[in-house]
């Protein structure tokens, strides 16, 4: 032994980190909201989703141009701490940590009731919490053997579930009865449904969170964050006009969108549907299963969390007790049934790391002597529009998130002793 520290090596080159944002923000609601949507505006819908990923793109830039300042793993941890100090890091990774174990278990749970459609003995009192564990164990063994085998993985899974969706699209091309003349909605629905859209793109930000193991982070991470918010936009657009030609009158059905696919595609089309939407649900869960350990791994690299968590297989090369921790009590929630009070406060967290990074970033560049018009532009917008979505949230989850901040208050006088292993200078 040299004495040099092993850290886990950077393998994952541009396609393999966009698999984070493109899965982060792709999992059941591909499935259930174009028909929300068409019952909602009409064959507007589409553009409805337009307006939406528009909408969205400020806070996707704004993550953008931070990631485009650092290369480790941690995302909103490292933002929070450079402009705003060590707590703020700690609180802004702690909170999205915690909510995100919970979502993890949550998920599962929604994957196997979609796969109970197909298998109904899934859904037999007791088999759904076991069969719950088991999905989280195998992410959890895959993570373990390496960042290559994950996002091999995860690649697979992205095609079982892309290519239902593409096949419905195709199949919509010969439906025959098109869009029709464009309608427009009400304001009243237009505000409202645009908190739908804006739902749509949550996940995008794990990407940030593993940044350390990709070759190219300050080059790829933005990319990839601005190419699959874009592209998700279109995938939405098209899901949802295929909808309209096909089958409009599913809208506001239960699985309408494995209807749509039966209609168009018989009933072939329509288990592919159901298959699709529970590999969908499945590669969002893996993809945080990838990432959240990785932003534990990030903030023992800072001293905010003992050394034990950085510890890297000498094998493996990854980040093996913070894989493990991720997995082992990832898979106590999914056994304890009680757990989904927990999982209402997920897109509240999200929405706080977002305003975090998001204000970081002029004060990041007010201390270099200049703050860039557009950026600012967009910080304001990004956080404007995540107080927006925010104030929508109910009492329970601000309850929730309170009970984190305050765990995490009291977890980082504990925790957060040790010195950081490198300056934040990379800004």
């Amino acid at each position: 032994m040299d004495g040099t520290k092993l850290a886990p090596p950077r393998t994952v080159g541009f396609w393999g980190t966009s698999l984070f944002p493109l899965n982060g923000m792709i999992g059941a609601g591909i499935f259930a909201l174009p028909a929300v949507l068409v019952a909602a505006v009409g064959n507007f819908a589409p553009w409805m989703m337009l307006i939406g990923g528009i909408l969205f793109l400020p806070l996707a830039l704004c993550y953008a141009w931070m990631a485009s300042r650092f290369e480790h793993s941690g995302g909103s941890v490292l933002y929070g701490e450079a402009a705003f100090g060590r707590f703020v890091g700690f609180q802004a990774g702690w909170a999205r940590y915690a909510s995100a174990i919970v979502t993890a278990a949550a998920n599962m749970h929604v994957m196997v009731a979609y796969l109970a459609a197909v298998f109904p003995w899934l859904g037999e009192p007791g088999v759904t919490p076991i069969a719950a564990g088991i999905g989280l164990a195998f992410i959890t063994i895959i993570n373990l053997y390496g960042m290559r085998a994950s996002v091999g993985t995860l690649g697979f899974m992205t095609a079982i579930k892309l290519i239902p969706l593409g096949l419905l699209v195709i199949s919509a091309l010969f439906a025959g009865d098109g869009m029709g003349a464009v309608t427009l909605p009400e304001f009243s629905a237009v505000e409202t449904v645009i908190l739908l859209t804006f739902y749509a793109f949550i996940g995008f930000e794990g990407v940030v969170e593993a940044a350390g193991e990709f070759k190219n982070p300050k080059r790829d991470v933005p990319l990839s964050i601005v190419t699959m918010v874009s592209g998700v936009t279109l995938l939405y657009m098209a899901i949802i006009w295929a909808f309209i030609a096909i089958g409009p009158e599913f809208a506001g059905e239960n699985n309408a969108l494995a209807g749509v696919a039966g209609a168009s595609m018989g009933q072939i089309g329509s288990l592919a549907i159901v298959i699709a939407a529970s590999f969908s649900i499945g590669a969002n869960n893996f993809a945080s299963g990838v990432a959240q350990p990785r932003l534990m791994y990030g903030m023992a690299e800072r001293g905010m969390l003992p050394r034990w968590f950085e510890y890297v297989h000498p094998k493996f090369l990854t980040p093996f007790n913070a894989i493990l921790f991720y997995g082992v009590v990832a898979i106590l929630f999914g056994l304890w049934e009680g757990f989904e009070v927990l999982a209402v406060a997920g897109t509240l967290v999200r929405l706080v790391t977002y305003i975090i990074t998001s204000s970081a970033l002029p004060v990041l560049e007010y201390r270099e002597g200049r703050i860039v018009p557009l950026h600012l532009a967009c910080v304001i917008f990004a956080i404007g529009s995540s107080l927006f979505i925010a104030a929508q949230a109910q009492a329970q989850s601000w309850m929730v998130l309170g009970g984190f901040v305050a765990t995490g208050t009291l977890l980082f006088f504990v925790a957060a002793r040790q010195k950081p292993e490198y300056p934040l200078d990379e800004a």
